[in-house]
């Protein structure tokens, strides 16, 4: 599997970053995302890495035969109308497991946004773990996992770290990114 996502990414024009973490539990946070490809791209670059990843989703999409393969690829069911639970939630999985990826895209949809949402990072805290800065850039062609980048209880202090890192990248559709948290 692990040359054929190469094989699809290749043919798709992107070069995948070489860089792969190594601890056992940690958060990826993706960005841009402006588009359905961000799932597809991401998916590959995992599985080239060998990284199962698991990942948030709307419980909308989660209906016959669909809530299958979601579930497969690592799909979590988040009902958004009652999402104050997440972070509990996925604090008791980093917990329980001896393994854990999670992939989260900060701004929460595939629309622009005026804030990105701060889940990720309280998750980070609660649950001990780094956080890593994913992406992919429509118009580099480059995607993958960038750095580690810090959790220090200070937001804003941390979020200007993370602002260097994806200023000045393209998604698919770049008038839907807006990089303000």
């Amino acid at each position: 599997m692990k040359k054929f996502a190469h094989l699809l990414l290749k043919m798709g024009g992107w070069k995948v970053l070489p860089f792969t973490p190594t601890d056992k539990k940690y958060i990826v946070i993706v960005a841009p995302h402006t588009s359905f490809w961000d799932f597809v791209v991401g998916k590959l670059v995992c599985v080239q890495k060998g990284i199962f990843a698991k990942f948030f989703i709307k419980k909308e999409f989660f209906f016959f035969p669909i809530k299958y393969a979601l579930k497969a690829f690592g799909g979590i069911p988040i009902d958004r109308k009652h999402a104050q639970n997440i972070v509990s939630y996925t604090t008791e999985l980093f917990e329980k497991s001896e393994n854990l990826v999670i992939i989260i895209t900060p701004e929460g949809t595939r629309k622009r946004v005026e804030k990105w949402k701060k889940g990720y990072y309280l998750l980070a805290q609660r649950a001990n773990v780094p956080i890593y800065t994913g992406f992919m850039d429509f118009k580099t062609r480059d995607c993958g996992i960038i750095k580690q980048v810090p959790v220090t209880g200070n937001y804003e202090e941390d979020f200007k770290e993370i602002e260097k890192i994806y200023r000045g990248m393209h998604g698919k559709h770049p008038e839907r990114f807006n990089l303000y948290p």
